[in-house]
């Protein structure tokens, strides 16, 4: 990473939790919440601040990240979130992210991303435009690392694809580094993957 170098995050928690059946952001590991595992792992990481957006049961999302993160944490709505996609949760994101040089993108469902991943991905940039995404057995998986200079095209983007699409049209810029870290794999989106998680994970930090 360049010295002196400015990174924030973007954690998206808008979602309707269907597959669940409960509110994914508040079920609880290691002694927290989801959430606030994935929002304190970009923290870890350097990050100055983190836009987390929001949509389903906002306000009391809302009322529980304020209170802990007071100025460490930018909360921001979809209010289309029943009927857009994660692209559209990530516009939000940006339209109000602080002018930083680089920012995490991190689904709030991830809550095990290791230290070691944040900081070889950021040992990556070397202030060229891209995005940097960690591979896991040659998957590109989250977090990327996104150049800010990047959202003017993020907030422009309005084709079919969503965000497959929009990454697809940036391939030329994007850049990759390999981790050692299953974490990258991990979202929660059944009882059974947050049963399995917290058997791996409840005891590790």
């Amino acid at each position: 990473m360049l010295q002196e170098e400015t990174i924030c995050g973007l954690v998206l928690a808008a979602g309707l939790s269907r597959r669940m059946g409960e509110f994914k952001p508040l079920l609880r590991l290691r002694d927290k919440t989801l959430i606030e595992n994935t929002i304190d792992s970009i923290l870890e990481s350097g990050a100055k601040q983190v836009v987390v957006v929001t949509g389903y049961r906002a306000e009391e999302l809302e009322a529980i990240l304020g209170e802990k993160y007071e100025g460490r944490v930018i909360l921001t709505r979809n209010h289309e979130f029943e009927t857009t996609d994660m692209l559209r949760s990530i516009q939000v994101g940006c339209e109000v992210i602080p002018e930083c040089d680089a920012f995490f993108l991190l689904p709030g469902d991830m809550p095990v991303v290791k230290q070691s991943t944040f900081r070889k991905v950021l040992a990556q940039r070397d202030g060229t435009l891209g995005v940097i995404f960690p591979t896991l057995d040659g998957y590109k998986k989250h977090p990327p690392l996104v150049d800010y200079r990047l959202i003017p095209q993020i907030l422009s983007f309005h084709g079919e694809g969503g965000l497959r699409r929009f990454w697809q049209e940036q391939e030329a810029l994007i850049h990759t580094v390999a981790v050692d870290d299953v974490g990258v794999w991990v979202d929660l989106d059944t009882q059974e993957d947050y049963k399995k998680c917290k058997e791996q994970y409840e005891k590790k930090r």
